[in-house]
């Protein structure tokens, strides 16, 4: 990965200061995402208060930086439009429960087994819909009330203020770690704008333009409890329940991705069914104080991450001071120049980018290198959960091609006169006709043992493939025995006990995914 990861220790100064930056940086995002959803700006702002607090005091990965994403606002915005807000906020509120179940339930261990190649192209598709997402900053609002590209001296104004912004984030840590280098250069490029009176666009423009209304700020009170003004009725369960699941599948497979990231980057490891736990209880509450839920941010993940913040203590000092700027210091968070906070996540951009896969290509196999490209196109085209849902059944579709080739036996008569055919690899549903083709049935004699010590019954289409054999031999007036069955095959084979004499020897159980490993 670029080498952009913050060194500084862990330290309660660290994480304040590191706060403090995804604070600011949070500000256009969630009001960015609550208008993709359609809904106020205060519904963003609200979600990324109360997510980013709950899911940091309670959640699995210290550290990670949760609120409103856009993956959650494209699939919000049709109910909205459909429906209305308030059943986005009923719908919020059963995301959150079957977050919460799916982490009493211990899912969030089988996050584990997403293959390397689709996290690649996870973190690449990401940093590729971050960049994009920024270029919106470089439009304006014309006096027709379309947004165009930036003209002349306003976009050169701009273009140096990004890369300036750039330039301290990535040359002040040479000089000095005191102070997280993306808040210098936050400070630093919003006081040469004030000062110098530069003209240049900042979030209160940028509120103005999406909003269209020349009033509008984010400044706003406590959020207040709301029950979702809902008939709570079978009818009403049948119009939410589709989209809580979505969103609830969504939200997980992006948060427990960032997760993993972040546990490989800081080399520490967190807890999938606690995070699962902690983003349910925010989203139950989000849905009963009239925010729009939200999930794990990897971009805001790793502001936080690279400026130095490792604890809890860091996402809780967010979502207060974010909670802050709305209630007591909108006027001063809406002067912050764009170009400043658009620097900031190019930085993001460029350390969250796998930079390192352009050279694994010529040495990985194609196959893998086929799903990273894949996963970073669909993330970019679609959406994070269908990319990665694609992925993981392209990479579980090879390993059974290729795993499929791997079966064979090793023929020999033991002493009693039977004929064993001792099996090497995986018996499933990708090797079954392979499988077949291994016995000569009519010229074997009349006592044949298939040997499963170096193979395993994986599912159902294994049985019928042993159910077949078995069937041909009893045909044949042989009889067929099978040797050194795992317990797990065992349990499989039940339904065969009828056909097939089975001979154990203890043998090991065989495990995928582990509560342990969550």
């Amino acid at each position: 990965m670029f080498n952009l990861i913050g060194k500084a220790p862990s330290s309660a100064k660290n994480d304040v200061l590191s706060g403090l930056t995804v604070a600011l940086a949070l500000v256009p995002e969630a009001v960015a995402f609550a208008f993709v959803a359609q809904v106020d700006p205060l519904v963003g702002l609200y979600a990324a208060f109360i997510v980013g607090l709950i899911t940091s005091i309670f959640g699995g990965r210290p550290g990670m930086i949760s609120g409103a994403t856009g993956a959650l606002a494209v699939v919000m915005v049709s109910l909205v439009v459909e429906h209305g807000v308030e059943y986005l906020f009923a719908t919020v509120l059963l995301m959150g429960i079957l977050q919460i179940l799916a982490g009493i339930f211990k899912l969030g261990k089988f996050i584990r087994m997403v293959p390397h190649p689709v996290m690649l192209g996870f973190v690449n598709g990401l940093a590729i819909v971050i960049f994009l997402a920024q270029l919106g900053q470089f439009k304006v609002m014309d006096e027709s009330g379309t947004l165009q590209w930036m003209q002349g001296s306003e976009l050169y104004i701009m273009a140096g203020l990004v890369a300036l912004t750039m330039a301290i984030i990535h040359f002040l840590p040479k000089l000095t770690t005191a102070v997280p280098s993306s808040l210098a250069a936050i400070l630093v490029v919003t006081g040469i704008v004030i000062g110098f009176d530069l003209d240049a666009r900042n979030v209160l423009d940028y509120l103005k333009d999406m909003s269209g209304n020349v009033d509008a700020t984010i400044a706003g009170g406590f959020p207040a409890f709301h029950i979702p003004d809902v008939p709570w009725n079978l009818e009403t369960l049948k119009i939410i329940f589709p989209y809580a699941l979505i969103l609830a599948a969504i939200g997980l497979i992006e948060s427990l991705l960032t997760l993993t990231l972040i546990d490989e980057i800081t080399e520490t490891r967190g807890n999938s069914n606690r995070e699962c736990v902690g983003q349910g209880a925010a989203n139950v509450t989000c849905g009963v104080f009239g925010a729009m839920g939200g999930c794990a941010m990897i971009g805001q993940s790793m502001i936080n991450i690279n400026s130095g913040g490792r604890s809890r203590l860091s996402g809780i000092t967010a979502a207060l001071l974010l909670l802050g700027f709305i209630l007591f210091a909108a006027s001063l968070i809406e002067m912050i120049p764009l170009a400043a906070l658009v620097g900031v996540m190019f930085m993001v951009v460029l350390g969250t980018f796998e930079w390192s896969s352009f050279r694994l290509m010529k040495r990985i196999p194609k196959s893998d290198a086929f799903v990273i490209v894949l996963v970073s196109g669909v993330t970019v085209i679609t959406d994070l959960a269908i990319a990665v849902c694609v992925g993981v059944i392209v990479s579980a579709l090879v390993f059974a091609w290729e795993h499929a080739k791997h079966i064979y036996t090793n023929n020999y008569i033991d002493d009693e006169g039977s004929k064993v055919y001792e099996l090497h690899g995986p018996l499933f549903f990708g090797s079954v006709k392979n499988f077949a083709e291994l016995f000569d049935v009519a010229n074997d004699p009349d006592d044949v043992i298939v040997e499963f010590k170096h193979s395993r019954v994986a599912d159902h289409s294994a049985i019928e493939a042993i159910d077949a054999l078995a069937e041909k031999y009893t045909k044949a007036g042989k009889k067929l025995h099978l040797r050194h069955l795992s317990e797990d095959c065992k349990q499989l084979l039940d339904n065969a006990s009828d056909l097939v004499e089975i001979n154990v020897i203890e043998d090991p159980k065989y495990k995928v995914a582990s509560d342990k490993l969550a």
